[in-house]
């Protein structure tokens, strides 16, 4: 079922207009620009402040660390495309506002937690404002640019600004949780959402799409629930064991309801996606790069993160040299990407950035966890970020670029989708990756160490992340150096983990990924098609 909604002031039975063709001003664009970067602001800070957390609010085990980025990233990669509707149907200036205002609120419980309940909570309504701002800046950039040249010129201006707000969150969480207080990270974002959401009111200019969109109600809720269950089976995962009723039964539920989703797109007359889509082999490619090649910079991300402040025990202001470096260049490097864009094939710039991504992170697989200084980071992290730069850019414009325009908000949607589903991904499945085999190297060298007989049931129980944290007077604390050993083991195989995904969407890329002339052809076809249809 699929529930036909018309935009304000037309009549539910009159057809939908076509799209109107906007160009965008300067006031739209800074209006644009803001919002992607604050979104990605309130994304990124949580990940930058692991160690306070684990000091502050107290998580049971690292699983609860997870889960307060993955409260973010869930309604990001779950209702990107429902946004993505709702901006075509009543336009997307009020997304950009109503998206600000939700971040705003979002914050304002964040700031306030006094434990991981309350921080998801927070974390969750943020993820809804930056799951409306996502898709919706992306979407106005797209309609209202009108060639590929422009329309690439855009699309890496927004990755660039996307990227500065992961060059700004570290430098934010790290400098107020060592000078201040951590909280005051939320309690600045929440003056910008409010300032973002004021600029937004009155300077930008709107927009719409809404012929043949409507709101697909059992799309969202199989898309939403599939994702909810694969997120929860992956973190959960170590916890509760690989081979428990409740994480089979996730895995279970979550493709059962992703192939239900793809025979209610397939089937309703206003899907959230088409499924046709993926016909043009250009799109299929790049979406299936982008969730794979964006689960492996994240996955980065997080184990740089959980190496220098968890393991480490590193001040986050030490943690945001490093994110420096995965995310501060890109906005330097806007000029170089906007002109190899304009100039040569997507498979050459994204295959190359995927290629510079794995040699950084094959690099960092090998750094020893005694070696704490901070230019030992600059080769492997400054190589992953160059990469990164050059990839989120090309694969991003390659994916709107492969639709017809009157496509583009559902493009624009589907590319946040993938993208931030890669994200969530990320530090899920890398965590569950190399906690799983942090502990079991853990267990084996109590089990290997008789002179810790005493305390191993007690720290087997509580972990090598909880015992490599907790403070000398605590008995088990003694078992300090396994820990460290086996969490440097896990993480190690995290960033290993990471190079090969990154080694294969360089190969597939290459090999498979046409240039523009086929990305046309095949543009046509479907606008053919959906001629016949």
């Amino acid at each position: 079922m699929s529930i036909p909604l018309s935009p304000p002031g037309n009549p539910s039975t009159a057809p939908s207009p076509p799209a109107a063709r906007t160009s965008l001003n300067r006031a739209t664009i800074v209006a644009v620009g803001f919002a992607v970067c604050l979104a990605q602001i309130g994304l990124a800070v949580p990940a930058t402040l692991n160690g306070t957390f684990q000091t502050v609010l107290h998580p049971t085990g690292a699983s609860q660390l997870d889960w307060i980025s993955d409260c973010t990233l869930l309604p990001i990669a779950a209702l990107e495309l429902t946004f993505g509707v709702l901006g075509d149907l009543f336009g997307r200036k009020r997304l950009l506002v109503s998206g600000a205002l939700l971040l705003m609120i979002g914050e304002i419980v964040s700031g306030t937690s006094t434990g991981v309940g309350q921080m998801y909570v927070g974390q969750f309504i943020a993820g809804l404002g930056s799951a409306a701002l996502f898709p919706t800046t992306l979407a106005i950039i797209a309609s209202g640019s009108h060639t590929h040249a422009s329309r690439a010129r855009m699309i890496a201006l927004w990755a660039a600004l996307l990227s500065t707000g992961n060059f700004i969150a570290p430098m934010l969480g790290g400098l107020t949780a060592t000078y201040g207080s951590w909280r005051t990270a939320f309690w600045i974002i929440v003056i910008l959402a409010a300032a973002d959401a004021a600029f937004s009111y009155f300077f930008a200019a709107d927009s719409r799409s809404p012929e043949g969109r409507s709101l697909d109600i059992p799309g969202q809720l199989t898309v939403g629930l599939a994702l909810f269950a694969l997120l929860y089976a992956v973190i959960e995962g170590p916890t509760a064991g690989w081979g428990s009723p409740v994480i089979i039964g996730s895995f279970v539920v979550a493709a059962v309801l992703l192939v239900a989703f793809v025979v209610i797109e397939s089937r309703v007359p206003a899907p959230l996606l088409r499924m046709d889509l993926f016909r043009s082999r250009a799109f299929a490619l790049a979406s299936a790069v982008t969730v794979l090649g964006m689960f492996s910079f994240l996955g980065t991300a997080y184990s740089i993160s959980i190496r220098m402040e968890v393991i480490q025990h590193q001040s986050a202001v030490r943690t945001a040299f490093a994110f420096i470096l995965l995310s501060g260049l890109t906005i330097f490097l806007l000029p170089l990407t906007s002109f190899m864009m304009a100039r040569y094939q997507p498979r050459w710039i994204l295959g190359g950035g995927f290629l510079l991504m794995a040699v950084g992170q094959l690099l960092a697989s090998d750094l020893a966890i005694t070696q704490t200084s901070l230019p030992s980071l600059i080769l492997p992290m400054g190589l992953v970020g160059v990469g990164f730069s050059f990839a989120v850019s090309s694969v991003t414009a390659t994916v709107v670029n492969t639709v017809p325009s009157r496509l583009a908000g559902m493009a624009a949607a589907t590319t946040s989708m993938v993208r931030d589903f890669g994200f969530a991904m990320g530090p899920a499945l890398i965590g569950a990756i190399a906690l799983s085999k942090a502990a079991t190297k853990f267990h084996a060298a109590l089990a290997n160490d008789s002179s810790l007989s005493s305390i191993k049931a007690a720290a087997e129980g509580a972990g090598p992340i909880v015992t490599n944290s907790v403070p000398p007077s605590v008995p088990f604390s003694k078992a300090a150096p396994l820990a460290v050993k086996a969490l440097d083991h896990g993480y190690s195989l995290g960033f290993l983990i990471c190079g090969i995904a990154a080694l294969v969407c360089c190969a597939v890329t290459v090999a498979l990924l046409g240039g523009k002339e086929e990305q046309e052809a095949e543009i046509a076809m479907i606008e053919a098609e959906s001629a016949i249809a």
